[in-house]
């Protein structure tokens, strides 16, 4: 149980980390990752609160910038501390599923990156009833992952295409369309 609970708490700082850093970014400030050698971030630039935004509203339908809580992200790596100690390497993408199996998931976001992401009995798949058995090629996705010795392994897979027609499905509405 504790194994489990450690593996909950992981999860949950990799998408806290996650979240914070596109909080961040959307505002139009500058991620930052702290070292030993200064913990203190300096103040960053952001954007004039009557300067025009750029950003399109977080609240839009599937497909929108704002989705998944990434800001206007689509894909990117960022260090967080590790349990135990030292550091990892953690990577996140938003795009189209390009190829899809119980092993692996490419994606490809729409400034043409892709990369394949390694899937495992740990990987948390956020579809449907049938978790990645119900992830198809051209949906689209946000897969975090843990990158080691260049081997992303996919923490977790939201597909929000799944989402939206299961939320349709029940009638529920995501925000203005």
């Amino acid at each position: 149980m504790a194994t489990l609970q450690k593996l909950s708490d992981k999860r949950w700082r990799i998408a806290g980390t996650v979240a914070a850093v596109a909080a961040t970014t959307t505002a139009g400030g500058v991620a930052w990752a702290a070292t030993n050698a200064d913990p203190t971030p300096s103040p960053s630039p952001s954007a004039s609160p009557s300067a025009p935004s750029n950003q399109p509203d977080p609240g839009k339908g599937l497909g929108h910038r704002g989705e998944f809580g990434m800001g206007g992200a689509l894909h990117g790596e960022f260090v967080v501390p590790k349990d135990g100690g030292g550091y990892q390497t953690v990577a996140t993408q938003r795009g189209e599923v390009t190829a899809v199996s119980k092993d692996s998931i490419t994606v490809k976001s729409e400034d043409g990156y892709s990369r394949t992401y390694t899937l495992t009995e740990d990987t948390l798949v956020n579809a449907a009833r049938d978790g990645i058995d119900d992830v198809k090629v051209g949906n689209t996705v946000q897969v975090t992952a843990v990158v080691a010795d260049g081997k992303a392994t996919a923490s977790s897979v939201n597909d929000g295409t799944v989402r939206q027609a299961a939320g349709d499905k029940w009638g529920f509405k995501r925000g203005p369309r």
